[in-house]
């Protein structure tokens, strides 16, 4: 419960309410700092409060630990006005993460909405870096507007590499702006992947996961087969304080990653 004291190595502003921190590990003897894809950390502002922000860095990095955030409250506004040598509190890592064990030797597809990209990110580098241990690999991410996304000069270097798909759309175009208009589920009939062999892992707004599960389930991706991460109301990370409950599951101990099935019941009742 106590949090960590981490210091600020760099900061990035990645679009006008978005921006990545990140942050030195802390510094525990004789035991590193690692963490697994769709897992997250609570954030302490001093003086401010927490907040719970998913990693977003690269898993085989153990000199950094990345979290990327949209302001959305006090604390994260906060958060969006540190810099290089300023020192915030951190508690984790916390929760569940990606299948990635599991969906080796499989195709799989990646669902992103807005500030939903960040928590996939570090499965993306699990991925890429282990290539040959899966089938065909797809990207497809909304936003809003172009000025909108994230991680630009990556999504370009990964659309170069040939051996991962990477589609993008925007909900509503600019001059500049060349590629697809719509939801980011009319991408899933330009996405290349075998639906008996599909792993889909989902992030964003409830509403677009949920045309995104539709969209698997047509296709014949079994509910077994799809995760996704959801997000709640987390204060303890540790199941104590309930503000995470979903059914019968704590969001920041059970999930935040959940199977679809095992969470269907609950998902799918609108507002739930």
């Amino acid at each position: 419960m106590l949090p960590a004291v981490v210091r600020v190595k760099s900061f990035r502003r990645e679009t006008h309410d978005t921006f990545t921190l990140s942050l030195a590990p802390p510094s525990i003897p004789g035991k590193p700092y690692t963490f697994l894809p769709g897992q997250f950390n609570m954030l302490y502002g001093f003086g401010l409060g927490e907040v719970p922000i998913s990693m977003s860095g690269n898993p085989a990095v153990i000199d950094s630990i990345v979290h990327t955030a949209r302001v959305v409250g006090v604390v994260t506004g906060g958060l969006a006005r540190l810099r290089t040598g300023d020192c915030i509190g951190m508690r984790g890592p916390f929760g569940s993460s990606w299948p990635l064990e599991a969906a080796r030797g499989s195709d799989v597809v990646l669902v992103s909405g807005g500030i939903g990209l960040p928590p996939l990110r570090p499965a993306i580098y699990h991925l890429l870096r282990n290539r040959d241990q899966y089938g065909r690999i797809a990207l497809l991410y909304g936003v809003r507007t172009p000025a909108d996304l994230l991680y630009r000069e990556e999504l370009e270097a990964w659309h170069k590499r040939g051996d991962f798909q990477v589609l993008l759309t925007v909900d509503k175009a600019d001059m500049s702006w060349r590629g697809s208009i719509g939801l980011v589920t009319t991408l899933f009939q330009r996405a290349d992947f075998d639906p008996k062999r599909t792993v889909g892992m989902i992030c964003g707004p409830e509403v677009m996961m949920r045309f995104a599960l539709n969209e698997f389930e047509s296709r014949g991706v079994p509910s077994e087969r799809l995760f996704l991460s959801m997000e709640r109301n987390m204060q303890c990370a540790i199941g104590f304080c309930g503000h995470c409950q979903f059914g019968p599951s704590f969001v920041c101990m059970d999930g935040p990653v959940f199977r679809h099935d095992r969470i269907k019941t609950f998902f799918d009742v609108r507002e739930a």
